[in-house]
């Protein structure tokens, strides 16, 4: 089952690492609340069928009404905090590259273990080893040479906090709710709140919508629908800390997919900021992964 978890979440991660080039293309027809609108309407819809096919058996009947009620409370808190990470994104991706927005957002693998502090989570002193990789990191790719930092990669970092934060909530509800509707009332909130904020401050066509059709579907249906759903699946049977190390590797299909793709470019400088960060990364998970661990064990981070 660890084994099949990690192989979900690595998946996730190669989706979500793509996704970040589809996104930034989506920026050049439509406005980022629109954008993330409707992919996550569209990943909310790409659920309906699996809903369907594992409805819940006449003998559940009778605890369904109080389930879905339980589902969708959880849903709204995660999809509340998803569309403020996803927007944070999103904007961010306006104002700087693919490659950087993902390094950026992926420090959600050092501040996971440190969020657990409030939750009475010991922290260990290769977590704190890790952090001064990523801020020195983070120096190197973000501050130019007049100290300042951009307003695309400022956005990122915020959004980064938001992230971690939703992947303790995935952990916490990911055991206790129906992970598919857990999936489909989140995403249906976000794309809520997406629609009603580009409704109030963009404009919305017909034509731009097409034009921007290929990278809205891949991160609709490829990006939201199935790698959300796999984050979900994947941490009923892995740690947080554990989930957010395979989850960072999309940082390395980012930078990949924007050379690839898009003719997007890293520096020295920043290579050198991006290899720090991911040391760092790497370096706050060492804790975690001790030989002869329970696979049901959920080590302290």
């Amino acid at each position: 089952m660890k084994l099949k978890s990690n192989l979900l979440l690595l998946l996730a991660a190669a989706i979500w690492g793509l996704a970040f080039v589809a996104q930034r293309v989506g920026m050049d027809y439509v406005g980022p609340y629109t954008f993330n609108g409707v992919r996550f309407v569209l990943g909310s819809l790409s659920l309906l069928p699996l809903l369907f096919f594992y409805k819940p058996s006449s003998s559940q009947a009778e605890t369904t009404g109080q389930s879905y009620r339980l589902d969708a409370r959880a849903g709204f808190l995660a999809g509340t905090v998803l569309f403020i990470a996803a927007s944070l994104q999103q904007i961010g991706l306006i104002y700087t590259t693919a490659g950087k927005a993902a390094f950026i957002t992926c420090l959600y693998i050092v501040l996971v273990p440190i969020l657990g502090i409030f939750i009475k989570q010991h922290i260990h002193p290769w977590t704190w080893g890790g952090s001064l990789f990523a801020v020195a990191g983070l120096y190197f790719l973000c501050v130019k040479e007049n100290f300042s930092i951009s307003y695309g990669d400022i956005l990122e970092l915020i959004g980064a906090f938001f992230w971690a934060i939703h992947i303790l909530l995935i952990d916490h509800f990911a055991s206790k709710v129906n992970t598919l509707r857990l999936a489909f009332f989140q995403f249906a909130t976000c794309a809520a709140f997406s629609l009603a904020v580009a409704l109030w401050i963009e404009t919305i066509t017909i034509s731009s919508l097409l034009q921007a059709s290929t990278p809205i579907l891949y991160g609709g249906i490829c990006s939201v629908g199935i790698a959300y759903t796999l984050q979900i699946v994947g941490q009923k049977n892995a740690s947080p800390s554990h989930a957010a190390i395979i989850l960072s590797l999309e940082t390395v299909f980012a930078a990949i997919g924007g050379y690839l793709l898009i003719n997007e470019h890293l520096g020295l400088q920043e290579i050198i900021g991006s290899a720090l960060m991911l040391t760092g990364m790497l370096l706050s998970q060492l804790q975690n992964l001790k030989p002869g661990q329970s696979e049901s064990s959920k080590p302290a981070v």
